[in-house]
């Protein structure tokens, strides 16, 4: 059955089961392996997206239940994006990189809601992104100073 979905500003028809989760849309059949698949449960962050503007897991989210357009990371964009971004290159946050782009959709969600985020936010927003290297201290600091990026 064929599925109409918006993906990074283009429209997409594609051609699978309704219960395919949109992360295997993504990946399989649009060829957008930003998003990565890590536990298949929700628990790890790796397949975080945007829909509609809010973070949401993509291993989990059938295609047929998304309702909005679909941001990947291969699209993120404006000054929350930017400012995480030269972040995570300032504080060489990422070491394998696999999780990467679950952490900086999930930060920049963050920051889009929360201008100031104090370390209780950044935890509680980041909860559920893990890190293998462990590199949440530079995860941490690399929010504190795109978050003080944004307010200059």
């Amino acid at each position: 059955m064929a599925i109409s979905l918006k993906v990074n500003g283009a429209a997409h028809s594609v051609d699978v089961d309704d219960d395919t989760p949109l992360l295997w849309v993504l990946r399989d059949t649009l060829g957008l392996t930003g998003t990565k698949f890590g536990c298949g449960v929700a628990q790890c962050g790796a397949c975080t997206v945007f829909v509609n503007g809010a973070a949401r897991r993509s291993c989990v989210l059938p295609v047929a239940a998304v309702d909005g357009e679909v941001t990947t990371i291969e699209a993120i964009s404006g000054r929350e994006a930017q400012a995480v971004q030269a972040a995570w290159t300032a504080r060489d946050v990422p070491q394998c990189g696999y999780c990467q782009s679950g952490q900086v959709m999930s930060a920049v969600a963050l920051l889009k809601e929360v201008k100031k985020p104090t370390d209780q936010d950044i935890d509680q927003a980041m909860n559920g992104n893990i890190c293998r290297c462990a590199t949440y201290v530079r995860i941490r600091a690399a929010i504190h100073d795109a978050a003080r990026a944004l307010e200059g």
